[in-house]
């Protein structure tokens, strides 16, 4: 959980579906027999090479699954997470050859998520913009992504969400899902089927999950209303519209450090529902058990008091509308245009110790009633809204296209103490909500920003000859951000120094291009480049909050660091080759990405008591290489061997924003494994599905000077089903039973929550889910 952001002609693939299309078509998704595993084809319609992965490999899933994890079968690619289904956002963890998710420009249906992560008020996470089962396909980009994806965010390539459309039959769907410690989910779905002549169809569909925790007590409440309606309008042209609501209601795991871990355990859970031992902890932190002395922090050890705490969570509802109008208005002209609004409000927090004797002003709190806790809370939300659309013109051997995309976004972020009651006085706060139940709520601070996106984009895709293609363009972004702390406590200490930062940053890039050439030697050999330059806009949060200028402690540090910063910018240049024939497809790919003046933030001492530093890295380097092999010796049977090495490089020794001097010239990455291994064995017969995969994650460097790091480990997932194509009436019934992390490895999912430390220690690690069985059965009609 976030414990205080305020510190913080081609082939046919005919082995197991993986497959090439040549640029200049759209991808197919062949069968071998029923079984469909990752496809694979080469960059088309302004992208550069691509991956995609088809539904099939997200139907192996227990239903509600991430599609993440599905993305993570990829060479290159990590996803870790702190429940088995992946889609609690405070312990999600995606890198993409370096990247992380709040690097990657992520789109559903055309419309930017930008994936919101815990750290940010910027976008909306995947978990909260679409149903799993709802979702028809994926394709990632393996260089540096297309000109034409509205996004602030793509210095490490691009992730396009597809939902699927509804059904031209009358029918639906359910399922039921269970699951290890009480979890269950129920998912339904209804089809219109074709309504009329002119072809007009919707579905809606209905989602509830309830994950029990493997750690303490509590559950991770999540349930989702989607609808689609499809309108054809003429042969070849027609309007979508596509809604989506979530409602997410979830307590979160603790943060843990490496010595927590290495002297209490895997195992350290909030004290909820135990009130009174977090009350007469936090009252008396020398009676506390000794255990909980034994924590090694910056200064020595930590009082028991600041350590554990009794709870912690998120609450959060999102409303995501659009509109898709696709038009051929002639032979050789089209049309495209996506119309969306998104709104969200956002409430996050934890239980506190007060504590007058902290060196930090939002936690010297005496509470007018005297209890030593109260609840501190983050409310966050955000209402934007946007449009993107482009014209693409087909003339001889090229398609032309060019398109704008505009965006409008109002964000706040707020932080809040509330009372908690004396002990027999009533029902402690809740972790998600209400928290007024003991009275108002003493405000700390509030922020309110406005940005405006403008970005537009030209490109040719220019068939030079029937199997080379060549795609040129570029993109122009322009970002402005105004704003900043407008409500501050009279004892915030920012006020001596101007008080909370405020004013305007804007990021610009005039010239941002993409080159990609792709051949297709003969059906069985390709080869293909991809050049790209992107740059990431400024982010906004509150303060102490990592990663964005106004997270600084004050204006007059704003005003500093705003004359000396720049907004990241990223140069990634790909190379790859792919062999397919009907047993074997190989793709290899070599890369290097250089990414100048990323801002990030560390912390130093203690999550309660934290002291954040803001780095300009400056210059950060990352040379890899990604090979995947896909055998089919049998019908049915699929083997997949896939590699991964990065060796990412900070380039340059740093002084932070607090004055220390870190030489950080040469030292890993952090957070990113350089070795990672990755197999899987599919073998389909009939209605019998069954898959197991195993993967290999090489050491991560902790903190950035490499002193303290996390060690490899290996975490394996297994799973099977059958499919009864007609039964007591009833078609495609499905069995299923899957086991997550079958060795039961104990390993950490999310590192730097909370920032990384730039030396040492700190607590801003998650552990990874536990081995977790789910049976689901589901039935279409």
């Amino acid at each position: 959980m976030a414990a205080h952001p305020a510190k913080k002609g081609a082939a046919p693939a005919q082995q197991a579906g993986v497959h090439a299309a040549p640029a200049h078509h759209k991808p197919k998704y062949v069968s071998a027999k029923g079984v469909q595993t990752l496809s694979v084809h080469a960059g088309h319609v302004s992208r550069a090479a691509e991956m995609v992965v088809p539904k099939s490999v997200m139907k192996q899933y227990v239903p509600g699954t991430s599609p993440y994890k599905a993305l993570d079968r990829m060479p290159g690619v990590s996803f870790t997470s702190t429940d088995p289904f992946g889609v609690d956002s405070f312990g999600a963890n995606l890198y993409v050859r370096g990247f992380f998710m709040n690097q990657l420009g992520v789109t559903l249906d055309g419309i930017p998520l930008n994936d919101q992560t815990y750290q940010s008020v910027n976008g909306l996470s995947l978990a909260s913009a679409i149903i799993p089962d709802d979702i028809d396909s994926i394709t990632m980009s393996q260089g540096g992504g297309g000109v034409d994806v509205p996004s602030t965010n793509t210095l490490g390539g691009t992730i396009r969400f597809t939902s699927s459309d509804p059904a031209d039959k009358l029918g639906g769907k359910v399922s039921q899902a269970f699951g290890s410690y009480g979890s269950y989910r129920t998912y339904a779905r209804f089809d219109s089927g074709r309504l009329n002549e002119s072809g007009t169809k919707f579905y809606t569909s209905y989602a509830r999950t309830d994950e029990g925790m493997w750690e303490g007590k509590g559950d991770q409440f999540l349930q989702q209303v989607n609808a689609k309606l499809v309108q054809p309008v003429g042969e070849r042209s027609k309007i979508s519209a596509f809604f989506d609501w979530t409602d997410l209601q979830q307590q979160n795991y603790p943060d843990l450090s490496l010595g927590m871990i290495h002297n209490l355990g895997w195992r350290v859970p909030h004290l909820y529902p135990d009130y009174k031992k977090a009350y007469q902890w936090a009252q008396q932190c020398n009676n506390s058990p000794n255990n909980f002395l034994a924590y090694p922090g910056s200064n020595g050890q930590v009082n028991a008091c600041q350590m554990p705490y009794y709870d912690g969570g998120q609450r959060e509802t999102n409303f995501l509308g659009g509109l898709n109008f696709d038009f051929a208005l002639t032979d050789h002209l089209t049309w495209h245009t996506t119309v969306y609004g998104h709104g969200q409000s956002g409430n996050y927090s934890y239980t506190a110790a007060a504590s007058a004797a902290s060196t930090d002003p939002d936690l010297q709190v005496a509470t007018p009633n005297g209890v030593p806790l109260y609840q501190e809370v983050w409310k966050n939300s955000q209402q934007r809204f946007g449009v993107n659309s482009s014209l693409q013109y087909r003339i001889a051997h090229h398609k032309i296209e060019t398109g704008i995309w505009y965006e409008n976004n109002n964000q706040t972020a707020g932080l809040y103490n509330y009372l908690e009651p004396e002990l027999g006085a009533g029902n402690p706060v809740k972790a998600v909500g209400p928290y007024n139940v003991y009275g108002p709520a003493d405000r700390v601070y509030n922020f309110r920003w406005r940005t405006n996106v403008v970005q537009t984009h030209l490109q040719d895709i220019y068939s030079i000859t029937r199997n080379l293609t060549l795609t040129a363009g570029f993109r122009s972004l322009i970002s402005q951000t105004s704003g900043g702390g407008h409500e501050n406590d009279n004892s915030w200490a920012a006020l001596d120094a101007g008080g909370l930062p405020s004013g305007s940053l804007h990021a610009t890039g005039a010239f941002l291009p993409h080159f990609n050439l792709d051949w297709r030697v003969n059906r069985h050999h390709e080869f293909y480049i991809d050049v790209s330059k992107n740059m990431r806009a400024y982010e906004v949060s509150g303060t102490g909050v990592a990663n964005s200028l106004f997270s600084v402690p004050n204006q007059q540090e704003f005003l500093r660091q705003k004359a000396q910063s720049k907004p990241a910018r990223a140069w990634t240049y790909l190379g790859g080759y792919r062999f397919t024939t009907s047993i074997v497809q190989l793709d290899a790919t070599v890369y290097h990405s250089t990414l100048m003046h990323e801002l990030l933030a560390g912390a130093r001492g203690t999550m309660f008591n934290p002291i954040s530093e803001e780095f300009d890295f400056g210059r950060i380097s990352m040379t890899g290489a990604n090979g995947s092999i896909a055998i089919r010796p049998l019908p049915g049977l699929v083997i997949t061997n896939t590699l991964s090495y990065n060796r990412g490089r900070y380039e340059r020794n740093i002084t932070s924003s607090a004055g220390n001097y870190y030489p950080l010239k040469g030292k890993s990455i952090a957070n990113y494994p350089t070795w990672m291994y990755k197999a899987s064995i599919a073998y389909t017969w009939h209605g019998l599905n069954a898959h197991l995969d195993a993967n290999y994650f090489g050491r991560r460097y902790y903190s950035f000077m490499n002193d303290t790091s996390i060690g490899g480990y290996w975490l394996a997932n297994t799973g099977a089903s059958y499919t009864f194509k007609k039964l007591a009436g009833v078609r495609d019934v499905t069995v299923s039973f899957n086991v997550y992390n079958l060795l039961n490895t104990k390993y950490i999912a999310m590192m730097g929550e909370n920032n990384n430390p730039p030396v040492g220690d700190y607590q801003s690690l998650e552990r990874g889910a536990t081995r977790e069985y789910f049976g689901t059965i589901s039935a279409a009609f």
